[in-house]
């Protein structure tokens, strides 16, 4: 085993280095994740128990240390209890959830809701944070599912008259507010509120919004100001398989992409 420093009773091999650099990423990460949060306050206050808990051991504080294990086992209990909403979060980042998987339950209620002419608009922002919208609405936080998305916009229901805001594999929020587009026609088309509402937030933000027509069960989506309508649900599928896969390729190479393809 090769030795790299020796300090008295402290010996480190190039083993022990590497075993040091990926627990100081590991935590690293977590922190990065959970930054901005009470959490990371708390993991930080964690991070430093157990280090504490390590040097005490190191010099054989037999007392101190058994306090400091006592003290840090009762500090993950609540940092678990306390801080769920947080760790959550943590986890949905760290196991990202399908895009296919999510994409499919989209795709499978908006056929329906086409079909039986059932008024819909679902959000799917991207980089811009639309935290603002999302306030507006009755939050849901939610895994995304087509029986849910029929059930938020069955015309009956209390929150079918708005928008749906889906983050991850998560409706966040229902019946959102969005901004009015300027544009009240596009060519002989009259645009109604709920596309004049997706268009603009399409202004505004780089979230794509799909919409479907009450009155005729069109399928449309408005994205970076423009609308493409009369998508058919496939069409659709392949659009939003594009866009949220698409790295570096711009808006309109995705549409041609698209259109090419059906």
């Amino acid at each position: 085993m090769i030795e790299i420093l020796k300090i008295g009773f402290l010996h480190l091999t190039l083993i022990d280095l590497i075993d040091i650099l990926v627990v100081s990423l590991i935590i690293r990460q977590l922190y990065m994740w959970m930054k901005g949060t009470i959490a990371a306050q708390i993991f930080l206050g964690l991070l430093f128990i157990v280090l504490l808990s390590f040097v005490s051991g190191l010099v054989n504080l037999k007392l101190l240390n058994w306090l400091l294990r006592l003290v840090s086992d009762v500090w993950i209990i609540a940092f678990i209890i306390l801080f769920q909403p947080e760790l959550r979060r943590v986890f949905r980042l760290i196991f990202k959830p399908s895009v296919t998987a999510v994409i499919d339950e989209i795709i499978e209620a908006v056929g329906e809701m086409s079909q039986k002419q059932i008024g819909a608009l679902i959000v799917i922002p991207r980089q811009t944070g639309i935290r603002s919208i999302i306030e507006t609405g009755v939050p849901i936080q939610a895994k995304v599912t087509k029986e849910l998305l029929l059930t938020i916009f069955f015309p009956r229901s209390p929150l079918h008259d708005g928008a749906v805001v889906i983050s991850g594999d998560r409706v966040e929020a229902a019946a959102c507010t969005l901004p009015l587009s300027a544009q009240s026609r596009i060519g002989n088309f009259l645009l109604g509120t709920r596309h004049r509402a997706a268009l603009g937030l399409s202004e505004i933000s780089d979230a794509i919004v799909i919409v479907v027509s009450e009155e005729t069960g069109t399928i449309s989506v408005a994205e970076a100001g423009k609308l493409t309508r009369g998508l058919s649900p496939e069409g659709l599928r392949k659009k939003l398989l594009a866009e949220l896969q698409a790295g570096d390729k711009t808006p309109k190479e995705i549409f041609e992409e698209v259109s090419q393809s059906e």
